[in-house]
């Protein structure tokens, strides 16, 4: 059964690395940190979801989806030391 993720465990590991790093932006920005963790909750409940059956349905498109998932976390990296660095 886990076979079927095995292509996508860098989007996970480093998909997990950004959401910590969004979050803690949330913090230092002054939200409050039990709806920041409410939030969180509720967006890796879905994400669990879309991506349990996302990946039965999509397997073909491993390599599209690796790439999308990449440039997105790549992206959003660079969001994040650019908001940090340049507007403390």
């Amino acid at each position: 059964m886990l076979e079927q993720y095995l292509p996508f465990v860098g989007l996970i590991i480093f998909g997990n690395i950004e959401n910590l790093v969004l979050s803690s932006q949330g913090v230092v920005a002054g939200v409050n940190p039990v709806k920041l963790g409410i939030a969180s909750i509720i967006c890796v409940s879905l994400w669990l979801m879309i991506g349990t059956f996302g990946t039965q349905l999509l397997i073909n498109y491993v390599d599209f989806i690796n790439f999308i998932g990449g440039f997105a976390i790549f992206v959003l990296g660079l969001q994040a030391m650019y908001e940090s660095v340049f507007h403390n």
